[in-house]
Order: C-alpha cells, then sequence, then structure tokens
C-alpha cells in the first residue's frame, strides 16, 4: 500500500509508533539495527559508520571521502529497503532520500522538553541533567547530519505529510492516525507509480555504487537518474576520456537502457583537501 518514512526526536516514541503500525498494517519495520547492517552488508565499514550514522560529522570527517561514500551507502540501503514495499523506515533522512515519491508518506514525532526528559529518565534511571544532556546532543547530531548531507534545516517542517506531538498523542492514537493517513493519500496508480520510480532509483544508485567502488571511477559527485527511460550520469571529472570511460562502463552493466552523460569536466577539480 504505502512505504511510511519516520522522521523523530529523542523520546518521541518514534520506535513504539512503528511497532503500533506494524500491528495495525502488517508492514516491516526498518528499525536502526536493521538498517546499520545493511549499510554494512553493502560494503561500508562498521568502524567508518560510528562516524556518520545520524550524527553531524565532526570538521575534518566533513571533508573527507568517506562522508559521500557513507551518504552512497546510506541511499542504496533505504532505497533497498522500500523497494520491498509496504515498510516502515525510521531515521537517517530516509524521508529526504524518499522524497517527492507518490506512495512514500513521511511523518515526524516531536513531544517537549518537559515530556522528553522525563521519559529518559524514566526509562534509564537518569537524573534530570543526564537526561538533558542527551536531548541536546540528541538533537545537534540530527540537524547537524540533516544540514552536512541534505543541506536542509530540520526545524522546518513543511516537507513532512504529517507532524504529530507525541506529549499530547498516545502511541495507539498516532499510529491510527499514520495508517488513517496511508490508507487516505495513498491509491493504486499512486502505489504502481512509486514502485516505478523507487525501482529506478535503486537501480541508478546500485550503478553508481558499482562505478565508485567497483571500477574506481573518480568522478566526484557522481549520481545518476532516469528519465524517460534514459539513464543520466551527472557529477564533475577532470577529464573527457574519464566521463566517456563511466558511459561505457555504465552502457555495459545496463544493455537495457540508453546512458547519457551530463558529466562536468573541469581540470584540477578537488573535493577533499
Amino acid at each position: 500500500m504505502a512505504i511510511i518514512a519516520i522522521s523523530r526526536e529523542v523520546a518521541a516514541l518514534g520506535d513504539e509508533i512503528s511497532v503500533s503500525l506494524v500491528d495495525k498494517l502488517g508492514y516491516t519495520f526498518f528499525d536502526r539495527h536493521m538498517i546499520e547492517k545493511k549499510i554494512i552488508s553493502l560494503g561500508f565499514s562498521e568502524e567508518k559508520l560510528k562516524k556518520y550514522d545520524e550524527k553531524k560529522p565532526g570538521f575534518f570527517a566533513s571533508l573527507a571521502k568517506d562522508r559521500d561514500e557513507y551518504f552512497d551507502y546510506l541511499q542504496l540501503a533505504v532505497l533497498e529497503a522500500a523497494n520491498e514495499g509496504n515498510c516502515i523506515l525510521i531515521g537517517r533522512g530516509s524521508y529526504l532520500i524518499l522524497e517527492n515519491i507518490p506512495n512514500v508518506v513521511s511523518v515526524r514525532f516531536v513531544a517537549n522538553d518537559a515530556i522528553r526528559k522525563k521519559r529518559l529518565m524514566t526509562e534509564f534511571a537518569w537524573d534530570e541533567k543526564q537526561a538533558m544532556q542527551r536531548i541536546e546532543e540528541s538533537d545537534a547530531n540530527r540537524i547537524g547530519f540533516h544540514k552536512s548531507f541534505f543541506n536542509i534545516d530540520l526545524a522546518n517542517e513543511a516537507r513532512f505529510h504529517m507532524v504529530l506531538n507525541t506529549g499530547i498523542i498516545d502511541i495507539d492514537s498516532c499510529s491510527t492516525i499514520v495508517a488513517d493517513l496511508c490508507k487516505t493519500l495513498v491509491n493504486p496508480v499512486q502505489e504502481e507509480t512509486g514502485k516505478k520510480k523507487i525501482a529506478e532509483m535503486l537501480e541508478a544508485q546500485r550503478l553508481v555504487n558499482k562505478l565508485i567502488f567497483e571500477y574506481k571511477l573518480n568522478i566526484n559527485f557522481l549520481h545518476a537518474v532516469v528519465k524517460d527511460d534514459v539513464m543520466i550520469l551527472q557529477g564533475v571529472a577532470d577529464s573527457v576520456a574519464l566521463s566517456e570511460r563511466a558511459v561505457n562502463i555504465a552502457s555495459e552493466l545496463i544493455p537495457n537502457r540508453k546512458v547519457t552523460s551530463a558529466i562536468s569536466v573541469v581540470q584540477d577539480f578537488k573535493a577533499y583537501p
């Protein structure tokens, strides 16, 4: 029926509501650990993952090539999960990776600091100071993560279909509201259109990862999109020859599609210090 992409503040009950949605809809819930495992299984190292996963990268980490590698693996992991259909994805900017796909419903869960603080104190037997430190750290990391990887302000909630305050709406009511929203927003035509779009995005991201990690093509900001059944490569290369090599390899990897290049050629371009 739909794919539900969830964003949440710490202690805003995002996981609990997701579990309730699974009970109501029978969907697969890709929680934090499942997405972590998927990213690692695709080829990104567990050690590197600790620097970037839902965190604001440090200054040097934000400039490192590992950052772009993480983002490529993250997008692939989210798209592979979404391609299974009828699922719930939580965190890691999944609602942005899947933005504007017709069968994706994006929801954010929030609560005020006093309520979140009380929940953390109860769950972990923390004092007030510890709970507040956790809230401030988590909020800063998530804001930084969104800014670094998506260049968006997390405070702008206009990107979501719905924002629910779990300080005044309980878990069962939240999951009922979201389930009803999915049934209202996603019709069979949107579902089929969305499935096709996700399959195309997944094909494009798999191609990008192959070109970068298997064929070691040094094309900065490499991205691929499908438009009118044509695979278009985008990015920045330091020579026409490199751009042409990317097109030739891609054409061999996906012989069923025409491949064209929109790669910019800039000599002596350096994306990293």
